[in-house]
C-alpha cells in the first residue's frame, strides 16, 4: 500500500520535545518500507491549503498521521485529521472528534467524571469546577501535552476555589495559553498505552514511574526536564519500570480496566497512552493521550516490547485498524 506520512514542519532551532517528532516519522517510515508499504513523507506547516492540495492531488490510500501540533499548540492539531475526514481519506489514530475530546483536557475529565470513572478535582476558568477540595493543586495547560510548561513551580496550594482560579488564571496570562488547576495527586505514577487488537484494544504491560531517588520536599511529577532535558536531574532520575510486586496485582488489573474503558469512552482509535497518579484512595486518571510519542526510546514503544509485540507489527496493527483489515 502506498502511505502517505504527515508529520509537523519542524525547524532547526525547534526544543528537543519537538525534534523527537523527526525520529518518530524516521522510525515510522522505516517500519511502514519494511513491512512492504512504499511510503511518502510531508511535513505539514500552519498552511493547510497545501496540505489539501497534497491530499486531493495525490488521494492517498491511508494516511498515517503524526502531527501534534499546528501554531505552537497541540489544540490545533485536530485540524488535520478534520480535513482528512472531510475529504474522505482513511488515516491512522484517532477520528478529530475523538482527538478534539482528549486533547481538551476539562472537557475529557468532565466526560470521565459523568461516566463516573476516577479523575481529581479540577476548576476552570470560564465557571466550570468539579468537587472542591482544599489542597495543592497544580496549574497546567489545557490543552498541551508533552509536559509543556510544566515544572514544580505548577503546584500551589488553594485554600478556595477562588485561589485556585487566581492561580490558573496567573499561569494562563504567563504562558498566553489557557490553563486549569487539578488537585494534586501525591502518591504513584503510572502509563499505561493502548494498542488497537482484532476484538478488542489492548492494554499493554503497565509502567510506573521510579521518583526513589528524588529528596524528600521535591515533588514526585514528570515535568518537562524528566521527559526532554537528558543533562537534567529529574531526566536522569525518573525511569520506568515494568516490575512488580506480587501485592501490586489488584491495583494493576483495575489499572488495566480503567485504561480500557477509557480509551473505549473517548472512542479512540489505533493507539493512545492514559496516565495515571495512584493514592491511598485508588488510582485517578491524569489524561489521556490520542497520540502518544511512537518513538523506539520512548514509553508506548518500551511497553510493546515488555507485552511480546515487536515494533514493526504494533505499526502494522495500527494501520489495519485504519483500515478495517482486522
Amino acid at each position: 500500500m502506498n502511505i502517505l506520512l504527515l508529520h509537523d514542519a519542524v525547524p532547526p532551532d525547534a526544543p528537543p520535545d519537538a525534534q523527537d517528532t523527526l525520529l518518530q516519522a524516521r522510525a515510522i517510515e522505516d517500519a511502514l518500507v519494511e513491512l512492504g508499504h512504499s511510503v511518502d513523507v510531508h511535513a505539514v506547516t500552519n498552511d493547510l491549503g497545501n496540505l489539501v492540495n497534497r491530499l486531493t492531488t495525490a488521494r492517498p490510500p491511508l494516511v498515517f498521521n503524526l502531527v501534534e501540533s499546528l501554531a505552537g499548540s497541540d489544540a490545533t492539531a485536530v485540524a488535520v485529521p478534520a480535513v482528512l475526514d472531510g475529504l474522505g481519506i482513511r488515516y491512522t489514530g484517532s477520528r478529530a472528534a475523538s482527538m478534539a475530546l482528549a486533547n481538551d483536557k476539562c472537557v475529557a475529565k468532565a466526560l470521565l467524571a459523568r461516566l463516573d470513572l476516577p479523575t481529581a478535582e479540577w476548576v476552570e476558568d470560564d465557571g466550570a469546577m468539579r468537587p472542591f477540595r482544599a489542597d495543592h493543586y497544580i496549574v497546567k495547560a489545557r490543552f498541551e501535552h508533552a509536559s509543556k510548561d510544566l515544572e514544580e513551580d505548577a503546584i500551589v496550594r488553594c485554600d478556595s476555589v477562588d485561589a485556585a482560579r487566581r492561580a490558573l488564571r496567573e499561569r494562563s496570562r504567563a504562558l498566553g495559553r489557557p490553563c486549569f488547576a487539578e488537585r494534586f495527586i501525591r502518591g504513584r505514577e503510572f502509563n499505561l498505552s493502548v494498542l488497537a487488537g482484532p476484538a478488542e484494544p489492548e492494554v499493554l504491560a503497565p509502567a510506573e514511574i521510579d521518583f526513589s531517588a528524588f529528596p524528600p520536599g521535591k515533588a514526585r511529577m514528570v515535568g518537562y526536564r524528566a521527559k526532554w532535558v537528558e543533562d537534567s536531574f529529574e531526566f536522569a532520575n525518573t525511569p520506568r519500570t515494568f516490575d512488580f510486586r506480587a501485592d501490586d496485582a489488584p491495583l494493576l488489573a483495575r489499572l488495566e480496566m480503567l485504561a480500557r474503558t477509557t480509551f473505549q469512552a473517548l472512542q479512540l482509535g489505533g493507539y493512545a497512552r492514559v496516565d495515571f497518579r495512584v493514592d491511598g484512595d485508588g488510582p485517578w486518571i491524569l489524561e489521556v493521550n490520542a497520540n502518544p510519542c511512537l518513538t523506539p526510546d520512548a514509553g508506548f514503544a518500551a511497553a510493546l516490547a515488555r507485552s511480546g509485540i515487536r515494533y514493526k507489527d504494533a505499526i502494522e496493527r495500527i494501520v489495519r485498524a485504519a483500515t478495517g483489515d482486522r
